[in-house]
């Protein structure tokens, strides 16, 4: 059986922190995708229905657009920082912003 490796894919994400703005969160959304405020969580429309993210997950921008959450240890596990990279020619820019507002 074949082994593959996952190839490299620098993504836009945001921590939902509660302390960030949503407008942070909501430049984030295709507009494709529904994102909507309850409680203490935001219901994300995805492309495999609606998924729940709670404070400390993590929303992701996917290479084709579509918005997704993600919980923070299968983020840091998948994910690291990148502080430089040199995108080729027609390539949407899309940086990690981990940095917390006050």
């Amino acid at each position: 059986m074949p082994y593959f490796e996952k190839k490299p894919v620098i993504i836009k994400a945001v921590q939902f922190t509660g302390q960030k703005s949503m407008d942070e969160i909501l430049d984030l959304a295709a507009e494709n995708n529904t994102i909507k405020w309850n409680n203490d969580t935001l219901i994300i429309q995805t492309l495999e229905g609606k998924m729940r993210a709670d404070y400390g997950d993590w929303i992701i921008k996917g290479v084709k657009g579509e918005v997704y959450p993600c919980k923070p240890d299968i983020f840091a596990l998948t994910y690291k920082l990148v502080e430089h990279y040199d995108f080729p020619a027609n390539t949407p820019v899309c940086f990690l912003d981990n940095k917390e507002k006050s």
